[in-house]
């Protein structure tokens, strides 16, 4: 079995899955991050092969651990059935273009399995229209307040709040719209629901 797993024909099999389980191995300690494209590819060539559904990062693993596995497979068959190995001139690309279809079939398999975190990055200016809480200090002008607001994701993010009227203070615990961007501070107006009594 080692003669044929390290055969020149299959260095480049065996050295997919080595780096596929490299890769897992990092992923699994938290080295390295996920690479995402945030793609609308449903319904091209991209979508067709995983794009959008699973992280960049997963994918190539995913690549790369059917490429090596179809290549030997096809290695093995070859073996058998000629007695002897293909030229990896010939293998690698067979093996590569058998992967491909397979790499899609196996993303959209494993994607609804996924928490669908991964590509929620958003700009800041994306956040202005949205409904946020101060949840530390009062918010003055020239004095901001932190404030918590979930983006179209659901994700929170903290920025610091003044209030668009130079004579408005923003009280902790008052919801509150972003209206606009100004560098990192955000001006915001007050939602009017702090002073109503509570039931």
């Amino acid at each position: 079995m080692a003669a044929f797993l390290f055969a020149t024909e299959n260095i480049v099999f065996v050295s997919a899955i080595v780096l596929m389980l490299l890769i897992g191995a990092v992923q699994a300690i938290g080295v390295a991050g996920d690479f995402d494209l945030d793609l609308h590819a449903d319904t091209d060539l991209l979508g067709w092969l995983g794009f959008g559904r699973l992280p960049l990062l997963m994918l190539l693993t995913i690549f790369l651990a059917l490429f090596g596995m179809i290549g030997l497979i096809g290695q093995h068959l070859a073996l058998d059935f000629t007695g002897a190995l293909l030229s990896p001139l010939m293998a690698a690309p067979a093996a590569a273009i058998a992967s491909l279809p397979a790499t899609g079939v196996v993303a959209r398999l494993l994607s609804p399995f996924l928490p669908r975190d991964q590509s929620s990055a958003v700009p800041l200016d994306t956040l202005v229209g949205s409904f946020a809480r101060i949840v530390t200090g009062i918010a003055r002008t020239g004095s901001p307040a932190r404030a918590r607001v979930e983006d179209h994701y659901g994700q929170a993010h903290y920025v610091m709040v003044e209030p668009d009227n130079a004579d408005q203070t923003l009280e902790e615990g008052e919801t509150i719209l972003l209206v606009r961007r100004e560098d990192h501070v955000f001006r915001a107006i007050s939602h009017g629901d702090h002073y109503l009594p509570r039931l």
